[in-house]
């Protein structure tokens, strides 16, 4: 018994040991498409927490149609890719990103969730570190379900993940992407790497979250 309860002891503290990754903070964030304002595209509907809800941003090419289908997809800071798969359904391709950054208001470090949907082509894998306007995917339309654009979120909560009907609906669990991003457009260099805590997500139709 006791070598069975110190094998279990181990066990456990890999995993908290790895419940975590170490990284740089980020240095800022920029618009996910027309890299770093957003030239060319424009917010088509956004942020709405009553009644009719929208949880974030849906963003389309000035063109119209479908005429940004298949444009870059960038992440808006330097992040880990918690997230990234099809899961078919109303999302199809869908990015979850966990990004750490010093908040401005209290100096202490905090950490944001984006996410990205509806997308034609997934370009990173879970566990990938990527930096600010890296090319993550690339815009797309759920297999024509919509008119393509690029469905945008960024949470507080690190829960939520896929569930997004796990917490209130208030901006203490979500942000208002547009309004974060314009006031964390550039943040102080930080050459330090921080622990990102991970494997907060609950398991999503089979997928299970870093």
């Amino acid at each position: 018994m006791p070598r069975l309860f110190t094998s279990l002891v181990c066990i456990l503290l890999l995993h908290v040991a790895d419940a975590s990754v170490r990284m740089k903070l980020a240095d800022g964030f920029d618009y996910p498409v027309g890299k770093p304002d957003a030239k060319g595209y424009y917010k088509a509907r956004g942020m709405r927490l009553r009644s009719p809800v929208h949880f974030g941003e849906d963003w389309n090419g000035v063109g119209g149609g479908d005429s940004d289908l298949g444009d870059a997809t960038s992440t808006c800071a330097d992040g880990v890719v918690m997230f990234a798969y099809d899961v078919r359904g109303g999302w199809g391709r869908c990015i979850l990103i966990r990004h750490a950054y010093r908040d401005t208001k209290t100096g202490k470090v905090s950490f944001i969730d984006s996410q990205y949907g509806h997308l034609r082509s997934i370009l990173v894998k879970k566990g990938d570190i990527v930096k600010r306007g890296q090319k993550i995917g690339t815009m797309g339309s759920n297999r024509g379900m919509y008119p393509a654009h690029l469905h945008f979120e960024m949470r507080h909560n690190l829960k939520i993940g896929m569930q997004r009907d796990s917490v209130p609906r208030t901006l203490t669990h979500w942000a208002d992407p547009t309004t974060f991003i314009r006031a964390h457009r550039r943040l102080k260099k930080d050459w330090r790497k921080h622990p990102v805590p991970t494997g907060t997500y609950s398991s999503y139709r089979g997928f299970a979250g870093l």
